[in-house]
């Protein structure tokens, strides 16, 4: 196997200096993520010095390192380790031949990044690369591009933001061929201050379209006009997707079967039948953005919709954990602990009401960065809360209070400060039979509670 990095391509790449020829055939700035055969990245930043850990990345087997400062081991030096990774990244990108997608969104970016790439893998079309975990910013991004192989047919990547301007210097990096809004929705509405921001801050990876790069916009979210003008002066096609059959990807039919959803869709002048295994409404949406970005890319829609009929939830993302109860009994446990915002919160709490169990049980973390609005976004959630037929509500946190004071007299409610409050109160009340959805913001911390019930599984 040819390796990723020489140490000549990285000087080449970031204008740095080597102490010795290596070779590396991965990339990490985690000390803790390094294997053996890597490139340490020792990135400073507020908390920690990669530099620190120089010693524990060479224990477990780095090759080589990029530092700004003196290094034992086998290295390049640059100024900054930060603008070297970026550099890196730049780089991989000039030299590979590889079909490049880009997605972003304010719901299901994860979700979309991964099903979009297990539908190019399945037409083994190539080899196909994809950002991991959520590395979606600053530091992710770069370091994703900088772990593509050469040999890469083709690429996904994830891209976040929290403030304007993230993503246009994101996407100069990624520089994709199709460009891919899931939806926008009031996430980090506190740093943007309205959806009509939110949208325009998504639409920024429109900027960064090769010559000719097709836009895939949400027909139905709010503000798609804006996603759709800020794309007309940076792509050379927009399609658009959605319910509404003036969408350009639309389904024709939909039908419950015991694997999920039968599907049939139109994307322009063909057509597609196929079941989506992944519960929710929203996946329908996120179905068809994923297959319109396939096809954009010249991918296999065939193929695609076999994977996307294997697809199963992703941890923290809808992953389903059967545990055991007190009793000795079993329930099902729905895993969205990583993130939250008002719309996911509304899709989710919908799949619950569609999951049989004697008892539904919701235990729901407080959504960060809403701003000036947060407490009546909360509250907005009582209906669902109650649509859904949660017996049990579990309120983790101070920004759930207004949701608590809505759900008073209409079900049971317990509100607690912090995610070990939350467990102890679920665990006293798990019984045979119930279904547990347990979401909210990744900061709360509910992931614990899932890695305590599940064994880690």
């Amino acid at each position: 196997m040819s390796p990723l990095w020489t140490a000549d391509e990285i000087v080449a790449a970031t204008g740095g200096t080597t102490s010795v020829a290596f070779e590396a055939h991965g990339v990490a700035f985690d000390s803790r993520e390094v294997e053996a055969g890597h490139l340490f990245i020792a990135m400073k930043g507020e908390a920690t010095d990669g530099h620190r850990f120089l010693d524990k990345a060479f224990a477990a087997g780095a090759t080589g390192a990029l530092v700004s400062e003196s290094c034992a081991g086998p290295h390049v030096r640059v100024a900054d380790t930060i603008a070297g990774l970026e550099a890196l990244g730049r780089a991989s990108r000039s030299r590979v031949q590889a079909r490049i997608a880009g997605v972003t969104g304010s719901v299901g970016k994860t979700g979309c990044k991964e099903a979009l790439a297990n539908c190019l893998v399945r037409a083994n079309a190539g080899p196909v690369h994809r950002s991991v975990k959520s590395y979606n910013n600053h530091t992710g991004v770069p370091l994703s591009l900088a772990r593509m192989p050469r040999e890469a047919a083709f690429g996904v990547f994830e891209m976040g933001m929290n403030h304007a301007g993230e993503i246009r210097a994101l996407t100069a990096q990624v520089r994709p061929h199709v460009a891919l809004v899931t939806t926008i929705a009031p996430a980090h509405i506190e740093h943007l201050g309205s959806l009509e921001a939110i949208a325009d801050a998504k639409a920024e990876i429109f900027e960064g379209l090769e010559p000719g790069g097709t836009a895939i916009i949400p027909l139905e979210a709010p503000h798609s006009d804006r996603l759709i003008a800020a794309a007309q002066k940076h792509a050379g096609r927009i399609v658009t997707f959605g319910r509404s059959s003036e969408a350009d990807v639309t389904v024709l039919e939909t039908g419950q079967v015991a694997d999920g959803t039968r599907l049939h869709v139109r994307l322009g002048k063909e057509e597609l039948a196929f079941t989506l295994g992944l519960a929710g409404d929203h996946w329908i949406g996120n179905s068809l953005g994923v297959l319109a970005a396939v096809q954009a890319l010249g991918g296999d829609l065939a193929a695609a919709g076999l994977a996307l009929g294997d697809m199963q939830g992703l941890a923290g993302r809808g992953a389903r954990h059967t545990i055991t109860t007190p009793d000795n009994g079993s329930a099902l446990l729905i895993d969205e602990s990583y993130n939250a915002n008002p719309a996911s919160m509304q899709a989710t709490l919908a799949v619950l009401s569609a999951t049989l169990g004697d008892r539904r049980i919701a235990v729901l973390g407080e959504m960060r960065e809403l701003g000036p609005t947060s407490d009546e976004l909360h509250a907005e959630l009582a209906a669902p809360v109650v649509q859904a037929g949660v017996s049990l509500a579990i309120l983790v946190g101070n920004a759930m209070k207004p949701l608590a004071d809505a759900l008073a007299g209409h079900i049971e409610t317990v509100h607690v400060t912090d995610a070990a409050e939350a467990g102890k109160a679920l665990e006293k009340t798990l019984r045979n039979g119930d279904v547990i959805l347990i979401k909210g913001s990744n900061a709360v911390g509910l992931g614990r509670i899932v890695t305590a019930l599940s064994n880690g599984s």
